[in-house]
């Protein structure tokens, strides 16, 4: 038999010959190696299937609660996540509860790695827990039935850390509105919020981008979503989302994918077949659901507005997030771009102003590059900008109010183990710095006539169609649809169910004992590389036309002076008109004015605590900068204080919250009411030397630290001989 293997031959040695031969041998058994990358790849599917779709996560887990039992049954689950050997949890760490998107797909991606962000988390000592969600939903459950199911989850987690505070809450795409939903509606059991890639401004986007937005509005509406959900029997089968993304990119998925495994066939299986693993668990929403997220929220862009109802009554209102968010997006993002991930905090707050007056801290962090999988499936990405958001959680409270971009800056010096050091800091940004980003807002106007069109086409489906359509379809119907789907068929249908892939397994196995590659200065592989990138930027040339004809005929349709007559609308892009403008206008006017007022009145009130805090946010923040390691030596100097160390965390928060603001409302008054607050030559010489550790924190003293040094110097040392005067 050994003579008789087809993959054991001797090649002419030198020569264009041998060139093309060793070409031709390596490209044929690629070709078969890729085959059988692609049966198992069915036959993890259909192995997937049988076992009930289980989370992809690679870290063992426990159920904790199952919501299929709750009195209003939901198809999730709370899971705590178990430590690997060698990581150590601490109970009394803030927990992190991660929502993982129902998006199409299965829940898992968040930790689907060792270096992940529940890998992150757990190196990092917080005991982690999980929501996850089963492949069918349970039968009539809404959306209001699953944050109801949400909230006791993170009821029964605060209980189980009674000492802790309260849990970060961690959401990635489509989890990440769940998070703001659940930090809006019930900001007294949620953390620190992190938003993932998550969009919460759905209409905004650039022009000539962003074509996603363009679909709802093409398609008609939200009509489409109630046929497919006829079709399959009352169900929204989550494939034909997936079936979305993929079509967004059409070189990666129908080439450039593919293409990859099988130049690197004998590197790239394992990784590929992981991720595949998650990005075929299609799993499905009830009709209520689906309406809800692509009705209210993307179509009728709902939550941004403040207009959302979880149920008749129940509005949501984004401003009553009371804990620090956290945004990550990505220039590299085209599911969920900046603007999408980014807008909501100008339409919600309006100003920065606003943001401080309600004692809110909003962090931002935009990566250049990576793509909407890879902010959570990156293992790079999760080693740099997942731990440092992970290890600054609990700096973000001891943030003043206002806006911020969080930068991570690399360290010249490693940590022990060759792991990078970085350093963070957080710049304080206007709202002017978010809508740089954004290319103007008059493009998201169409999108009100989208949302009157789709209610009219909708009220008219449901009145002359769907009777017709539901006559027809069944148990039976919607199965066979469900099976006949292209990117079910297109798994199944190279796994060992197909009698024609039987001779595959036994053909790779012979070309793994004798895999000889092609050299790789073989020029022949430099030409199919330029015929790979040819095809590519075909295909993406493909992708520009149909979006630019998407993006016309949304214009064309919704963005015309016959539509304008129809369907006039005066709302701006807060999504408020001229006369609720004017009466928004007015109030916040009287409350910045009351706020004034307040801060103003609390100048001298409080005493040694106060005016060491006082003293530590005004050259923390001076260059409107707050770096890591001031926040580092802030806290050495309270543990060394035998007065500070006794606050609680929470008094603590609060007081940088009370004195940030003082000093924001009039800084110069704020430094002169120090001689109040400190009226001890011992508390004084406390404050200059604290306010000269932050100032050499982060090793250069810049003209705004030195600046404020000197007046605080001045003001501590009048009518104070003990004070040295500078």
């Amino acid at each position: 038999m050994e003579d008789s293997n087809l993959f054991r031959f001797p090649l002419p040695a030198g020569g264009p010959v041998a060139e093309a031969m060793d070409y031709l041998l390596d490209a044929g058994q690629k070709t078969i190696l890729f085959l059988d990358v692609l049966r198992e790849r069915g036959n993890i599917y259909m192995e997937h299937l049988k076992k009930g779709k289980p989370p992809v996560l690679t870290f063992n887990y426990k159920v904790i609660m199952d919501g299929r039992k709750l009195a209003r049954p939901v198809n999730h689950d709370l899971i705590q996540i178990l430590p690997k050997e060698g990581m150590s949890v601490d109970s009394g760490k803030r927990p992190v509860i991660i929502i993982d998107p129902r998006a199409g797909h299965g829940p898992g991606i968040g930790g689907s790695k060792q270096d992940s962000e529940i890998g992150m988390s757990m190196k990092a000592g917080h005991p982690v827990y999980f929501i996850t969600f089963y492949p069918e939903p349970c039968p009539g459950q809404i959306y209001d039935d699953i944050q109801q199911a949400q909230v006791q989850f993170i009821e029964e987690v605060i209980r189980r850390h009674p000492q802790s505070e309260k849990p970060t809450m961690i959401g990635n795409c489509q989890g990440g509105w769940a998070v703001a939903l659940l930090g809006a509606d019930r900001p007294d059991i949620t953390g620190p919020l992190v938003l993932n890639g998550s969009p919460l401004s759905y209409w905004a986007g650039l022009e000539g981008q962003n074509a996603m937005r363009y679909m709802g509005g093409v398609l008609g509406g939200v009509w489409v979503i109630s046929l497919i959900t006829d079709l399959n029997n009352g169900k929204f089968d989550g494939v034909n989302l997936v079936s979305s993304f993929e079509n967004l990119n059409p070189s990666n998925t129908w080439w450039s994918k593919q293409y990859n495994v099988w130049a690197n066939v004998d590197t790239e299986a394992e990784r590929y077949l992981d991720f595949e693993k998650w990005w075929n668990g299609y799993f499905f929403m009830t009709s209520e659901e689906i309406h809800f997220i692509v009705g209210d929220l993307f179509i009728g862009n709902k939550l941004e507005h403040g207009k959302l109802e979880l149920k008749p009554g129940k509005k949501i209102d984004l401003k009553n997030m009371e804990d620090p968010v956290l945004v990550f997006a990505s220039k590299g993002d085209n599911i969920t771009p900046p603007q999408q991930a980014l807008n909501w905090i100008a339409t919600v707050y309006g100003t920065v102003e606003e943001v401080k007056r309600r004692h809110q801290t909003i962090v931002y962090m935009v990566h250049e590059k990576v793509g909407h999988l890879g902010i959570f499936v990156s293992g790079s990405v999760a080693r740099k900008e997942h731990r440092e958001i992970i290890n600054s959680i609990d700096l973000l409270d001891y943030l003043p109010p206002g806006l911020y971009e969080m930068h991570i800056d690399e360290e010249e010096t490693s940590l022990p183990g060759g792991i990078r050091n970085y350093n963070v800091r957080f710049e304080e940004r206007q709202m002017e710095d978010i809508m740089a980003l954004d290319d103007g807002r008059e493009d998201e106007k169409a999108f009100y006539t989208v949302a009157a069109v789709s209610d009219i086409n909708e009220k008219f489906y449901q009145t002359f169609l769907s009777p017709l359509v539901r006559m027809v379809s069944n148990e039976q119907t919607a199965e066979i649809k469900h099976w006949l789907h292209p990117l079910r068929m297109s798994r199944y249908g190279f796994s060992d169910l197909n009698p024609f892939m039987l001779p595959v397994s036994s053909l790779a196995s012979q070309v793994r004992e004798n895999r000889r590659p092609a050299d790789p200065e073989n020029s022949l592989l430099a030409v199919e590389k330029a015929m790979s990138a040819s095809i590519a930027a075909g295909l993406d040339w493909y992708r520009d036309v149909r979006d630019a004809g998407s993006e016309f005929i949304f214009r064309m349709l919704y963005d015309n002076p016959w539509m304008d007559m129809l369907f006039p609308e005066t709302r701006d892009a807060s999504g408020k008109t001229p006369g609720e403008k004017v009466i928004r206008d007015r109030l916040e006017k009287q409350a910045r004015k009351d706020d004034r007022e307040k801060w103003l009145n609390a100048m001298e009130k409080g005493g040694y605590a106060e005016g060491m805090v006082r003293v530590i946010a005004a050259l923390a923040g001076a260059d409107l900068i707050f770096d890591q390691r001031e926040f580092k030596a802030a806290e050495d100097i309270i543990l060394a204080d035998e007065r500070l160390r006794k606050i609680s965390s929470d008094d603590l928060k609060q007081m940088v919250k009370e004195q940030s603001r003082i000093l924001e409302t009039d800084k110069a008054l704020a430094l002169i009411s120090l001689k109040k607050l400190l009226p001890a030559a011992r508390d004084r010489k406390n404050a200059l030397v604290t306010a000269q550790k932050i100032a050499e924190s982060d090793l250069i003293v810049v003209h705004q630290e030195k600046t404020i040094m000197d007046t605080i110097t001045k003001i501590l040392a009048e009518d104070d001989p003990a004070v040295p005067a500078k």
